[in-house]
């Protein structure tokens, strides 16, 4: 019997060296893993960084001779230097339109870049949501150049005041109001606010234009991502100005979303806090306006 248990104890200690020796190497592979996973981690932080400071860099170099382009058709389309023919002007204006795009690209690369690099300075502050409708009414009434297309604003049924930073949340509302004017034709473009149960508030930009399949859905908010269609091939864009607003709406801690069907219109939205709550900072108490 001695002999028996002795042969299993020795067969039982064999077995519990042969587990500890491959724990042991279990145990240096996951080390191994982690050291390899940490040093990509790094080299992904370092490529991010000098993607953005490159970004950053050719933005503003772009921005000098671009001004003067622009300013140079500006001077040319005033008839500074002399009367322009038919074919002058209509050339003009392309340049003029050209350039303004580039602005734009310039701008929400730079704005990007900063993003990314978590140079985004957040600056909230209390403003009625009466005040950012106006605001925004203001901005686009200029740009209304499509008869066929109206731009709404529903009005707040009640005094709604907001506590966070409206700069970013305007230009998000910027972005989904621009996108909205160049795919409708035709109809409407409706901008609306709803509050939540949850102390948030939800902005929505619906339009009857051509609609996005929900193939695209899940890509629409990421960089560069373009809608392939006749209309997207006719208007260029950038691709990323709806990734901004989703880079935007995270900083003000909210999301963005989108309701869409190809060829029935799309509605785009951005909920945000009521009041934005950041770690280690008070809300101030709001000023009661004067009366």
């Amino acid at each position: 019997m001695s002999g028996d248990l002795e042969q299993r104890l020795a067969a039982q200690a064999l077995e519990i060296d042969a587990l500890r020796t491959e724990l042991e190497e279990t145990n240096q592979g996951v080390l191994a893993l982690y050291a390899e996973l940490d040093t990509q981690a790094q080299q992904l932080r370092q490529a991010t960084e000098l993607k953005s400071r490159f970004l950053a860099y050719m933005s503003h170099e772009f921005r000098t001779p671009l001004a003067s382009i622009r300013s140079l058709a500006r001077l040319l389309l005033d008839r500074v230097d002399g009367p322009l023919t038919v074919e002058q002007e209509k050339q003009i204006q392309f340049i003029q339109s050209t350039s303004a795009e580039f602005a734009e690209m310039i701008n929400d690369l730079l704005d990007l870049a900063k993003v990314e690099a978590g140079r985004v300075e957040i600056s909230p502050e209390w403003f009625e949501l009466v005040d950012l409708f106006s605001a925004l009414r203001g901005m686009f009434k200029p740009v209304l150049t499509n008869p066929d297309v109206l731009l709404v604003f529903d009005e707040p049924q009640q005094t709604l005041p907001l506590y966070t930073d409206d700069k970013k949340l305007s230009q998000i509302l910027r972005n989904y109001i621009s996108n909205a004017l160049k795919f409708t034709l035709k109809g409407e473009v409706r901008v609306s606010a709803v509050q939540n149960g949850d102390e948030s508030i939800t902005f929505s930009v619906s339009d009857t234009g051509i609609g996005i399949d929900r193939a695209h859905h899940p890509a629409i908010f990421q960089d560069f991502v373009q809608v392939d269609s006749p209309v997207q091939r006719r208007l260029r864009g950038t691709g990323l100005g709806l990734s901004l607003s989703r880079h935007l709406a995270e900083l003000l801690g909210g999301s963005v979303a989108l309701d869409s069907e190809l060829g029935r219109g799309s509605v785009f939205s951005v909920t945000v806090p009521l009041q934005l709550q950041r770690s280690g900072q008070v809300v101030p108490e709001r000023r009661k306006p004067r009366t």
